[in-house]
């Protein structure tokens, strides 16, 4: 099962590595990332890989949410296919 992760918020230092670091402790394989900066803000957006995970997608998304409230971020995880779903004309 494939998710996508957004990252929100004002830009600072070890925001990517924070938030790696947090998915890999539970076995979610990054497989493809793109982040940018406007002005101060930082955008993320990752499609990650739950095969191998120690959590199922409801709990990841509840940790994602509270691990980007601890560093000052939004951070939302959702299946892939309900993203598409919310971005198809």
């Amino acid at each position: 099962m494939r998710a996508v992760v957004t990252v929100v918020g004002k830009d600072k230092k070890g925001i990517i590595a924070k938030v790696s670091a947090f998915l890999a402790e539970r076995g979610v394989n990054i497989l493809d990332i793109s982040q940018t900066i406007l002005e101060d803000y930082f955008a993320m957006i990752m499609l990650v890989d739950l095969a191998q995970a120690d959590v199922e997608l409801g709990t990841l998304a509840v940790q994602c949410a509270e691990m980007g409230k601890n560093i000052g971020m939004s951070v939302h995880v959702q299946h892939e296919e309900i993203f598409n779903a919310m971005h198809s004309v």
